[in-house]
């Protein structure tokens, strides 16, 4: 055998390391691209659903949303009218109550002192050296 042929045969002997190496990288990836396939397959699969759901909780949060949005403007037109009520109460009681209370309280306070005022004068009889009892009374309140 001459050096031509062994270089021949040592180049075929690479080459065929060569290709079998890259036989066994593409098997690999097959495989490795056929368990992708298959995890993404898997992950569409539970993935559908999932959205589904998701859209579903959604929809129904909205529909929530625009119920308390609802009770929000009903609590809020009751609250301008309890306000204008009271408003309009106040301005038509407040002021014909305070001036029954007032009255009220004069009427009390006169009832007061007339009370401590004696309602006439009496005869009084006069006694050398000695004064009335009813008349000490009066100096000491007095």
């Amino acid at each position: 055998m001459s050096g031509g042929e062994v270089a021949g045969i040592l180049v075929a002997v690479f080459w065929a390391i060569l290709v079998s190496f890259l036989a066994v990288v593409l098997v690999r990836l097959a495989q490795t691209l056929r368990a992708t396939t298959k995890l993404m397959a898997d992950v569409t699969e539970q993935a559908v659903p999932l959205l589904a759901d998701a859209s579903a909780t959604v929809r129904s949060a909205q529909t929530q949303l625009d119920r308390v949005d609802a009770i929000a403007t009903d609590v809020q037109e009751v609250t301008s009218n309890a306000s204008a009520l009271s408003t309009t109460v106040a301005s038509t009681f407040g002021g014909p109550l305070v001036k029954v209370a007032a009255f009220g309280y004069g009427v009390r306070r006169a009832i007061g002192r007339s009370k401590d005022m004696p309602a006439q004068p009496s005869r009084r009889a006069v006694i050398v050296g000695r004064a009335v009892p009813s008349d000490r009374r009066r100096k000491r309140k007095g």
